[in-house]
């Protein structure tokens, strides 16, 4: 067993693998499920496609904020072990699904072992590296995510329709890392020394609703709410948004790549500017950015290249706004409960994630998606820099550093 904090780079390249992985499987389920309902497989349905599409972010969502105070306690790296092994089991196992029914309930069970991945790597990472880069630390270790879901459509377009392969090769790669990241990775440094203070002044996760911490801990789930519900509502809806506001076709599928390349860029940049002038500033700035140029893409725009610039920078802003939030946590909640802070600060924007594609859905069924499509989505980053606004611009007081 690895113990030893001293591997910083395998630390970042399994966290960073086990982002991707999320990334990966879910545009995996968006990749499959056209296929399914051409040809009715399984006895798929639109019904049943949304059904499983739910149950997935359910499942993600139950897993995410379960996982933080078994890490608090037992440690981070055994957590991300077991989470991805079982992420990658039940994965393997959903191409064997007899009907639908059964597919929903593997994927709630692989969702599980997905939501609880990503608040753990994102613990981890942050905590191998100085507390002045923790910003970084976590919007680099994102891109994985949209590297991961690159992968699925490049896959998925290659395999040509053959849906089973998209979840074989998720589960495999998750199986491939489990023996890597036995042998390789490493305990956060700060988890224990954490485990090695005294037992005074004990933060238990119920603490984070105490009068310590609830300010923050409420105003980084409604920043995480709003951040989530933007990037799966945009992901979700934008071709159809722009489509409804008389752009080509080809144009407005083209842009989800545009938006997601501006993602990727954005952060790069944002994590270096949030260590140096301050994640909470620098949130705040991202989401009053973001509302600024979703406001603007309600507005028809005749000239190609100026409408790419408008979407590559809405996703430069949007994407990584939320991220820094889970960069704030990190950096702002002592080692003894950060796991279990970002755990339910992940959990909570899981919701977001539910509302966000579902709200934009009825605008579009009520035929009044462009443009209020874009002004709820600027509606909603207004809000996320509210929220990140009132937070604390401080660290919490180093003495509550200690294990419940």
């Amino acid at each position: 067993m690895t113990t030893s904090p001293q591997r910083p780079a395998w630390t970042a390249a399994l966290c960073w693998l086990t982002v991707l992985i999320e990334g990966y499987d879910l545009v995996a389920l968006g990749a499959a499920i056209p296929t399914l309902l051409r040809t009715h497989e399984l006895g798929f349905t639109p019904a049943g496609a949304t059904a499983v599409a739910t149950v997935s972010l359910v499942g993600v969502g139950i897993g995410a904020a379960c996982i933080g105070p078994l890490t608090d306690r037992f440690g981070r790296r055994g957590m991300l072990i077991w989470s991805v092994l079982l992420f990658s089991l039940f994965t393997l196992a959903i191409p064997l699904s007899p009907n639908v029914a059964v597919f929903g309930v593997l994927r709630f069970a692989a969702g599980l072992g997905l939501g609880a991945c990503m608040p753990v790597a994102l613990t981890m990472m942050s905590e191998s590296l100085p507390e002045r880069r923790r910003a970084s630390a976590n919007t680099v270790t994102m891109t994985g995510y949209h590297v991961g879901a690159v992968l699925t459509s490049l896959l998925a377009l290659a395999v040509a329709g053959d849906w089973r392969v998209l979840f074989y090769g998720g589960g495999i790669v998750g199986l491939l890392a489990v023996p890597v990241m036995w042998l390789r990775l490493p305990e956060s440094a700060a988890f224990l020394a954490a485990r090695q203070a005294p037992e005074r002044d004990r933060v238990r996760p119920r603490d984070l609703l105490g009068p310590r911490f609830r300010r923050t801990i409420l105003t980084v789930w409604a920043g995480s709410f709003m951040g989530l519900l933007l990037v799966y509502g945009l992901n979700t809806w934008l071709p159809q948004l722009m489509a409804t506001a008389g752009y080509p076709l080809a144009t407005s599928i083209a842009l989800l790549l545009v938006l997601n390349v501006g993602a990727i860029a954005g952060l790069l940049v944002a994590g270096a500017v949030a260590d140096r002038f301050g994640i909470k500033r620098v949130a705040v700035i991202w989401f009053a950015a973001a509302a600024l140029l979703l406001a603007a893409l309600s507005l028809r725009v005749d000239s190609e290249l100026l409408l790419n610039v408008l979407v590559l920078l809405t996703g430069v802003f949007v994407f990584s706004a939320q991220v820094l939030i889970f960069g704030y946590v990190a950096h702002y909640f002592p080692a003894a409960a950060r796991g279990t802070a970002l755990g339910l600060t992940s959990a909570v924007g899981r919701l977001g994630s539910i509302l966000g594609p579902f709200v934009t859905g009825m605008l579009v069924t009520a035929g009044v998606a462009y443009p209020w499509g874009f002004w709820f989505f600027a509606a909603v980053a207004v809000l996320g820099m509210a929220a990140m606004a009132t937070v604390a611009g401080r660290t919490a007081p180093a003495s509550d550093v200690r294990v419940a």
